[in-house]
């Protein structure tokens, strides 16, 4: 017979048995989680907030509201939070290729850029930046229209467009100190770029961590569709950064008509919709798709870049 201390002691061993598999059980299912990359749940009640363009294309009137709106994270349909209208003013960097082979004369570049400074709205403002194997600013943030208007004079063609590294330039000094502001970018180039140390996959995942949307007033392809080596062809990069950041595209000879219609878009159709990622991987890059109901458009950025 065994005595009350032994009996207490194997019932001690027995139940730390027990403990010992249960821990280890659960290690196991965390470490299978982490190399999966994925939560179950949230480790917090940060939201993640993405911004929309959603515009009626019917006859109905009003403001888009959430339940209009459907949004995707790596398949996985989201709760959104909230979607409110997004009212305020603009900052828009307008990057003009004033680089020496474009198929666009100085006085064809400086009319596309100065139709924006009659379409922006009151409180938004314009950066011009003209880039050939630099960039460099031709008018800083103004809403001044006459004042761009002396100021594009200073146009002219040279060099070899290094368009990846002018985005990057642009983001950093001009655009990644404004967070808590509306900002956008409108793109006058065919896309072409020769010579950038930045890869274009840097430049666009770079747009998208910080989602800013860009517009792209496309200019003739210079190089006329021919194949490039290890870069995108032109027309790829306008089509890539546009449809990346939940842009558009509009060409150079129509100016006038992008002008009025990006200015409008940002002032009249963006929201900002928040939400909080349920089940999507923590570690990765992920694709967002953003859909509307039957007679809305919707757009947003299409990727989350990896953190």
């Amino acid at each position: 017979m065994k005595s009350p201390l032994a009996s207490s002691t194997a019932k001690s061993n027995a139940w730390w048995r027990v403990l010992a598999v249960a821990l280890t059980f659960v290690s196991i299912i965390g470490s299978l989680l982490a190399q999966a990359g994925r939560r179950a749940h949230p480790t917090n009640d940060a939201s993640t907030t993405l911004n929309v363009v959603a515009a009626r294309t019917d006859a109905a009137s009003g403001p888009i509201t959430s339940k209009e709106i459907s949004l995707f994270d790596n398949g996985v349909e989201q709760t959104i939070k909230s979607f409110s209208p997004d009212l305020s003013a603009a900052k828009i960097v307008l990057l003009v290729d004033n680089s020496l082979t474009i198929r666009a004369d100085v006085d064809k570049l400086e009319a596309a850029a100065l139709e924006f400074a009659y379409e922006i709205y009151d409180g938004d403002k314009l950066l011009i930046v003209g880039y050939d194997s630099n960039a460099e600013i031709v008018s800083d943030w103004t809403d001044d229209a006459k004042k761009m208007e002396t100021e594009l004079k200073a146009f002219r063609k040279k060099g070899d467009p290094h368009l990846f590294d002018a985005i990057m330039a642009v983001l950093g000094d001009a655009l990644e100190p404004l967070s808590a502001q509306k900002r956008a970018i409108v793109v006058i180039s065919d896309g072409l770029d020769r010579g950038s140390n930045t890869k274009f996959t840097q430049a666009l995942h770079a747009l998208q961590s910080l989602d800013i949307a860009v517009y792209c007033v496309q200019a003739p392809d210079r190089t006329r569709g021919a194949i490039r080596r290890d870069v995108p062809k032109p027309r790829q990069v306008i089509d890539d950064l546009a449809e990346g950041t939940g842009g558009r595209i509009f060409p150079i000879d129509d100016s006038r008509t992008a002008a009025k219609a990006i200015c409008d878009e940002l002032r009249k159709h963006r929201y900002v919709l928040s939400y909080l990622p349920q089940s999507v991987p923590f570690s990765e890059a992920r694709r967002l798709l953003v859909m509307g109901e039957r007679g809305i458009d919707a757009r947003a950025k299409t990727m989350q870049p990896t953190p």
